[in-house]
């Protein structure tokens, strides 16, 4: 595999508007997302972004940025028009899509995204970690992946909900939004129209499920916080002694 590492990123999140610029510590969101992704050392690591304000943050910071359209629908599609534009010649053929929100996320779990990739069948690999409370179980912000072990810690995603499920005794997995994508497999993704089931739970993955596409998922110890909130960001400064 010879991969890249793409960071989407913008500033016009509803929530926590201008959040990539969000200071943690005296260094911007963003930055301490690129520095995490740069310490996985598995390849060239840019933001893709719509906003002059956050490509002179992470050039300021020693970063490699790619601006986009400013009217992408998701992150996978601004992902995509970036890597085009990055890579006309296709020597890269794994795109990990960081989101630009996880300053907390470790190096290892980026690593770890690549490994389903080691089985030609898998077309996109993503990160699941154990839900240890009962309060996340129920939670529809937190979305539950449902699959198969087929090894120990690995799965084949059958289905991805903000429900709790799947029903009954045994444990319940929290899936990370961090994605390693073969590149024919990104292609075909933003191609698709947003699919029924995609519409109805609001998760962009149900999409490539509906197409047929097989998702295979690794387990990693922590769930990395996704910052959403001002409170998300109190608990992001706190978690990084900011």
């Amino acid at each position: 595999m010879n991969p890249i590492v793409l960071v989407p990123a913008r500033m016009a999140a509803s929530r926590l508007p201008g959040k990539p610029m969000a200071d943690i510590g005296g260094v911007p969101m963003i930055v301490h997302v690129m520095r995490r992704a740069r310490e996985a050392d598995i390849g060239p690591v840019v933001v893709a972004t719509d906003s002059t304000d956050i490509a002179a943050v992470v050039r300021d910071a020693g970063g490699l940025v790619q601006m986009t359209r400013d009217d992408h629908q998701s992150g996978s599609d601004r992902v995509h028009e970036a890597l085009t534009a990055l890579d006309p010649d296709g020597r890269y053929d794994v795109i990990v899509n960081v989101q630009g929100d996880l300053p907390t996320i470790a190096p290892g779990a980026i690593r770890s995204s690549l490994v389903p990739l080691d089985s030609p069948g898998v077309d996109i690999a993503t990160l699941v970690a154990l839900i240890r409370n009962e309060e996340e179980r129920e939670a529809t912000s937190v979305v539950k992946m449902v699959g198969s072990e087929i090894a120990p810690g690995r799965f084949r995603c059958l289905y991805f909900t903000r429900a709790q499920a799947p029903w009954g005794d045994g444990p319940l997995w929290h899936h990370i939004g961090l994605y390693a994508w073969r590149r024919a497999a990104l292609a075909r993704f933003v191609a698709l129209p947003p699919s029924p089931l995609e519409r109805r739970e609001k998760l962009e993955q149900l999409r490539a499920l509906e197409a047929g596409m097989r998702i295979d998922a690794i387990e990693v110890d922590d769930v990395p916080l996704g910052v959403d909130t001002p409170h998300d960001l109190d608990r992001a400064r706190r978690m990084l002694g900011a």
